[in-house]
């Protein structure tokens, strides 16, 4: 009996002398493509066999639906929440593609592993906010290993060979942090404190790096006094800010690496130091936008959840199809004050 031989998008892109990209876009019908290209790459795929076309497929374009999961931290993080309905809401140019996000307890190493393993039984391609943890990074190589794609998100882990990485540059939105601090605060000697949302998470890591460089560099009468961890949660956040405004009663300034800008919004209100106190955040939601207004927080660093959604879409579909792996560029990410806040 004759071997079956696995037909690739690469073997259609090379016959029909188009780029792989071309060819995925033909497949999962997205504009950009003449319709003379199109209809060579539909020939060229037809007749390899590279897709099945019987009932009730009727044209090339019929490509098989994808489901994706995506796969983000629960809690009170507006972020995350942001990310996930636009994430639900998918790609208007792929309306073939499926995404389910589900929302699970994220900074338990074991919990977080054994949902990712569960989910990825039945799926055609993952995405993942994930902290670096060897019960993760095993569990993601296993999925990758039975040949379901993974993307990280937001937070990378380099010691696993995902797809891709979809987010931003962590250590310079830290870098950036730590530039604002120093111009806010100006010269003299000053205290400032962190808060991040766990350091396992490798993006907090980074932009923790990224900040205390830049401070040691350019402004070395700014010390870091203390780091808290506050679970990406309000409450959390609103505690572990005001036992910093506590136990240094000359605090300066406080940058928060992760969520929970509620919470730190609120402790320095009533602790009466809001606006003497430098905080800087991440994220524009409809929270700091108001604690910007207010002079609460002087400036938040943003990554555009609904970009950042379509492009996790999109590098899954990319995998799904079979095209060969390029790491994506990062995700812009835009600092706003109350000057330049955007008016929609």
């Amino acid at each position: 009996m004759q071997e079956l031989v696995k037909v690739r998008i690469t073997d259609v892109a090379r016959e029909a002398r188009v780029s792989t990209a071309t060819v995925d876009r033909v497949i999962n019908e997205r504009p950009g493509v003449k319709e003379r290209t199109r209809r060579r790459v539909m020939d060229v795929a037809q007749r390899l066999g590279y897709l099945d076309l019987s009932p009730p497929a009727s044209h090339l374009g019929a490509a098989r639906p994808r489901l994706f999961d995506f796969v983000l931290p629960a809690g009170t993080n507006t972020y995350m929440q942001i990310f996930a309905d636009a994430l639900a809401a998918g790609d208007p140019d792929n309306p073939r593609v499926t995404p389910r996000v589900h929302r699970i307890e994220g900074f338990r190493p074991e919990i977080l592993a054994r949902e990712l393993a569960a989910i990825g039984r039945d799926s055609q391609g993952v995405g993942v906010v994930a902290i670096d943890h060897p019960f993760v990074q095993e569990t993601i190589r296993d999925l990758t290993g039975a040949g379901v794609p993974v993307v990280t998100l937001v937070s990378d882990i380099p010691s696993v060979d995902c797809f891709d990485y979809i987010g931003i540059d962590n250590q310079a939105a830290g870098r950036l942090a730590g530039y604002l601090m120093g111009r806010f605060l100006g010269s003299g000697r000053a205290e400032v404190g962190l808060l991040a949302g766990s350091l396992q998470y490798r993006g907090h890591q980074e932009r923790e790096m990224g900040f205390r460089h830049v401070l040691a560099e350019e402004f070395p009468d700014l010390t870091v006094v203390a780091i808290r961890e506050d679970q990406d949660d309000t409450e959390h956040a609103y505690r572990e800010t005001g036992a910093l405004l506590r136990d240094y009663p000359t605090l300066r300034g406080v940058y928060n690496v992760g969520a929970g800008n509620r919470g730190l919004a609120r402790a320095l209100e009533e602790s009466g130091r809001a606006g003497r106190v430098v905080a800087i955040g991440h994220e524009l939601t409809p929270f700091t936008r108001r604690h910007l207004i207010s002079g609460v927080l002087d400036a938040v660093i943003d990554q555009s959840p609904r970009s950042e959604a379509l492009a996790a879409i999109r590098a899954l579909a990319t995998a799904a199809a079979g095209v060969e792996r390029s790491r994506s560029r990062p995700i812009p990410f835009t600092p706003y004050f109350r000057e330049n806040l955007p008016q929609d």
